[in-house]
């Protein structure tokens, strides 16, 4: 039913007085006039009682009064939600993320921030590798990714550099490197991290920062030896605290594993560095997703160095 003819019952029962009524909606009365009764003809009852003073309601009116104004409501209240969803105040977002740069502090920073100015929109949060989130985002599975160094850029998806920082040598606390170590924590050279086993974190072959690692080796003459490739910074981490071999990591996973996980500045880490990495799609129509990477790029910019 439309809400029109509703909206012209309800005034006509209010006021009590058909002239009124179409003054109070801004209308002549002869059209109201012929609106209620065809609504009356639609309902196949008798609204109103006519008298020489007005208009009285049936007891049929009275009832649909009830269920005029409950429509009226629930029309009211539907329109408010929609306005909430086309301003993007409610709705979902999915938002994708590796553990590394969950790790930096940015990104729960940021996270308490769109929670703050869109408590309507429900975050939905998911954990997983670059190679898989970027995949996920080509998918339609989720809105948003953070990562670190792109491992692909498929066709309708955008790549942005949020943040950079350095990286780090993670060793088992009792290597001979961390032991060895002077109080002026001198950074260790490549050539020396090449003598010990390595972990990277990435598909075999795949581009990113561990396949930067070893492109800076090889231009250097060096052979590094891989001892495992991993889906997984945490896991990377893990064996690092078991002994197996040593990595590179984002300065933001220092404190992980602290008891058994010794950091180290790298001296040729200049040519590496760790990206914090939006990655959106294309033509975005979801607008909380726009407001997050909005809100991403407003808080990048305003702490360059977080």
């Amino acid at each position: 039913m439309e809400m029109r003819p509703l909206r012209y019952f309800v005034a006509v029962a209010e006021t009590g007085h058909m002239t009124r009524a179409a003054e109070q909606l801004g209308i002549q009365q002869p059209p109201l006039s012929l609106a209620i009764k065809s609504l009356e003809r639609e309902l196949g009852v008798q609204l109103f009682r006519r008298h020489p003073r007005g208009v009285a309601l049936t007891d049929a009116g009275r009832l649909f009064q009830v269920e005029a104004l409950r429509m009226l409501q629930d029309m009211e209240a539907m329109k408010q939600r929609m306005a909430r969803v086309a301003n993007g105040e409610v709705g979902t977002l999915a938002v994708g993320f590796t553990s590394s740069a969950a790790a930096h502090r940015f990104v729960p920073e940021a996270l308490r921030a769109f929670r703050r100015e869109h408590p309507g929109v429900e975050l939905q949060l998911r954990e997983n590798n670059a190679a898989e989130l970027t995949e996920a985002l080509a998918a339609g599975r989720l809105h948003c990714g953070l990562l670190r160094v792109p491992v692909a850029r498929p066709e309708g998806l955008i790549f942005e550099t949020l943040l950079r920082e350095p990286v780090l040598v993670a060793m088992p606390s009792d290597h001979r490197f961390a032991l060895a170590r002077s109080k002026a924590s001198r950074p260790l050279p490549l050539a020396r991290l090449c003598e010990e086993g390595i972990i990277l974190v990435r598909r075999p072959g795949a581009p990113g920062l561990y396949a930067e690692l070893l492109a800076l080796c090889h231009a250097k003459g060096l052979r590094p030896r891989v001892v495992a490739e991993v889906d997984r910074m945490m896991t990377n981490l893990n064996l690092v605290a078991a002994g197996v071999g040593l990595s590179v990591v984002p300065a933001s996973m220092t404190g992980v594993h602290a008891h058994a996980i010794a950091y180290m500045r790298l001296a040729d880490g200049g040519q590496l560095d760790a990206p914090l990495t939006l990655v959106s799609r294309v033509e975005e129509d979801n607008l909380p997703a726009q407001h997050f990477a909005a809100l991403l790029r407003r808080h990048a910019s305003e702490n360059p160095g977080s």
